[in-house]
Formats: structure tokens, C-alpha cells, sequence
């Protein structure tokens, strides 16, 4: 007996619901605590493991009261409380507590409520998902138009020694939001270093959306939003590989790239990220069963 092959809004809306695990039945949303910083809610602490490591650290954590853990009053400024929880993190790391630690990069990442609000503290970036904070990037749609008027899109390979998804296709550039820089700041600095667009380039970015997700895997929790670049390129420019977290750069028509961010050869959040492209272009539209059927 013959099965039909999944369609292509099918296979859409497998990505969709896997980025958006956390929020479907079955996740571990309503056994996660709230973690809790000067009474505001920053993230989620995945049970029963992450709690339990905490209480080991009293002076660090109140113990859990109702659905949350919070840190101790005492640690009452962003020193204070980036300083204390970054010693916690750098002995679990020791201790081989989590397998995302091993995973250490030297990069910290803000800890707020929302992206509109003052940061509360920084934490090691490796160790988010312990927590559940969100986590903020740059994302960039480079695309040209070839010679009959037709959009062609620029995407990388990345590196098959990357940590995380290596060999998969991604946007030409994108990287997380470090502590202390700017979305601007990332953009251009992810530019150069991925791809060696130059400054006076990469400005001409317009930004066009926003697109937010959280998941749960095995090893934590990624509530992430992704700013969303589009630059048009000149036709001739070529992108070069630049810090080497990307191994080739190939330029697609949108057909192509369209059928490739439903695969298994595309990274899921920037599969996410070119999928708002193609609506926002009107490639994908809202007559076509293939819109309607991921909405």
C-alpha cells in the first residue's frame, strides 16, 4: 500500500510546531519553575535536574516557594548577581553537571523580562537554556535580483566543526546579541566576520521583523526572538568566508531555497527566519493552501 509523500505546507508546519514545542501538550511547561530575579519572572528552570543542582548553592538561590525559584535578595545589583551565578556555573561546568556546559564559549548573554526592559543580570551563553531566559540574535536575508528581475537568496553553509548544527544551511549572516552590544553593533560585526560584507554595505539592512519561538530539547529550553534583516546586494558582490564558522556560500532562487528550509539540510530557527521572507515577498500567498494550511 502506497503512502503520499508530505506536502510542502506540511512539512512547514512540522518546523513550526517543533520550534514551538514548549507551548504544545505534552511539554514540560507546566512542571518547569519560574525563575525569578528582584520578583521579576526571567525564565523557566526545567525539573527535576537543574533544581535539584541549584539547592546546592543556598547562598545563591532561595529555596523553590510555589512554582519559582529566585535569587537571594542579598544579591541586589547586575555585579552582584552576574558575579555569584557565574562562580555556580563555573563549578557545574567543572563537575561535568550538564552536557550544554561543555559547550562553554566565553560569551555572556543579558538576563531580562523583555528585550524593552534593564538588564538584570549577564550569564555564560552556553548556560541559557538551564534557566530558560530568552535569548536575542541578528538574522540577515542577503538577496539579489538576477536579470530577468527574479530574487535569488544568498545562503551559507556553516562549518561542519560548528557546535551547534554543523553543515547545515543558514542565513548569509547571523549570530546571538552579546551583552553589551547593540543590534546594530551585531549586525554589522556579524556581516564582516561571516561573510566580509563591509560596513558601508551591510547599513543599507533594513529591518523588517521580528520572529520569536521556544523549544525544549533534552538539554534545556530556547525561548529565542531573532531580529530580522533583509539586504538587497548588488548582483556582483560575492560573500567570502570570513571567521570560518561558515564553509561555502551558495546563491539559490527562491523555488529552490524554499523546498531546501523544509528540509533536514536547514538549520530550523533560520529555516523560520527565510520562511517570514517568503510571505513578507509574497512568494508564499495567502490564496494558496500552502499559507493558509501554517497559519
Amino acid at each position: 500500500m502506497s503512502t503520499s509523500m508530505p506536502s510542502w505546507s506540511e512539512k512547514a508546519l512540522v518546523l513550526l510546531r517543533q520550534m514551538n514545542n514548549f507551548h504544545l501538550p505534552g511539554s514540560k511547561l507546566t512542571q518547569c519553575l519560574r525563575f525569578v530575579i528582584d520578583g521579576k519572572h526571567v525564565g523557566w528552570i526545567p525539573p527535576p535536574a537543574v533544581a535539584s543542582e541549584l539547592s546546592r548553592f543556598p547562598e545563591v538561590f532561595s529555596p523553590p516557594q510555589g512554582d519559582s525559584i529566585a535569587l537571594r535578595p542579598s544579591l541586589s545589583s547586575y555585579k552582584k548577581r552576574s558575579e555569584a551565578v557565574h562562580e555556580v556555573l563555573r563549578q557545574l561546568k567543572e563537575e561535568n553537571a550538564f552536557a550544554c556546559l561543555r559547550g562553554w564559549r566565553e560569551e555572556k548573554y543579558e538576563v531580562m523580562p523583555q528585550f524593552c526592559d534593564g538588564s538584570l543580570m549577564c550569564m555564560e551563553r552556553s548556560a541559557t537554556i538551564l534557566f530558560g531566559v530568552k535569548r536575542y540574535g541578528v538574522h540577515v536575508n542577503g538577496y539579489v535580483h538576477d536579470e530577468t528581475g527574479k530574487i535569488c537568496m544568498w545562503l551559507a553553509r556553516r562549518s561542519p566543526t560548528k557546535q551547534t548544527y554543523p553543515g547545515r544551511l543558514d542565513n548569509l549572516a547571523a549570530g546571538g546579541l552579546a551583552a553589551g552590544n547593540s543590534v546594530k553593533q551585531t549586525l554589522l560585526k556579524e556581516c564582516e566576520e561571516e561573510a566580509c560584507i563591509p560596513a558601508c554595505t551591510a547599513k543599507a539592512a533594513r529591518p523588517v521583523s521580528s520572529v520569536s519561538y521556544t523549544y525544549e530539547d533534552h538539554e534545556g529550553i530556547f525561548p529565542e526572538s531573532q531580529f530580522v534583516f533583509d539586504l538587497k546586494l548588488p548582483s556582483e558582490f560575492k560573500p567570502q568566508i570570513g571567521d570560518g564558522e561558515v564553509e561555502e556560500f551558495h546563491l539559490l532562487p527562491l523555488h529552490k531555497v524554499k523546498d531546501l528550509l523544509v528540509s533536514d539540510d536547514f538549520k530550523p530557527n533560520s529555516a523560520m527566519v527565510v520562511l517570514d521572507f517568503l510571505i513578507r515577498h509574497s512568494y508564499v500567498e495567502p490564496d494558496s493552501g500552502q499559507y493558509t494550511c501554517i497559519l
